[in-house]
């Protein structure tokens, strides 16, 4: 099982992935790192910018924009197979909207949210849906050591 994640520099999103024990691979921060290529099917871990659009009004890109990279290349996204997005419930409606997005544009399913970095209890109930519905999701179930 592979999660696919960016994080910002805040290191919210990766703290989150982190605690998830489960094989994963950072979408690159910078435009002069490598691109990211993966090749088994994955979940993919998203943050949501541009938080409380839905209050003030203004058009917001929730999706960041190194996201939108690499879900442009095809054959990542022909991998993706599931999205689960961070954000921060202050955002209101707009929490989390960068997963409705993704799931929307790549025909998956939105399978969780967690604010800001997760606590324990998110870590536990994604880490253990995602292997329980492993099969379910199209993905590979974790390597037990």
């Amino acid at each position: 099982m592979l999660v696919v994640y960016f994080s910002s520099a805040t290191e919210n999103t990766r703290r989150f992935v982190d605690k998830l024990q489960l094989p994963n691979v950072r979408i690159p921060l910078r435009a002069n790192e490598p691109e990211l290529v993966v090749d088994e099917p994955y979940v993919l871990v998203c943050p949501t910018y541009g938080g409380g659009v839905s209050i003030s009004g203004k058009q917001g890109k929730p999706v960041p924009i190194q996201v939108v990279k690499f879900l442009n290349n095809p054959h990542n996204r022909s991998l993706i197979r599931a999205v689960v997005a961070g954000g921060n419930s202050n955002f209101g409606s707009d929490f989390g909207k960068a997963g409705d997005v993704i799931a929307a544009k790549c025909n998956v399913p939105y399978v969780y949210r967690f604010e800001l970095m997760g606590n324990d209890e998110d870590v536990a109930t994604l880490r253990n849906g995602l292997i329980a519905n492993a099969a379910t999701l199209g993905l590979q179930p974790p390597r037990v050591a």
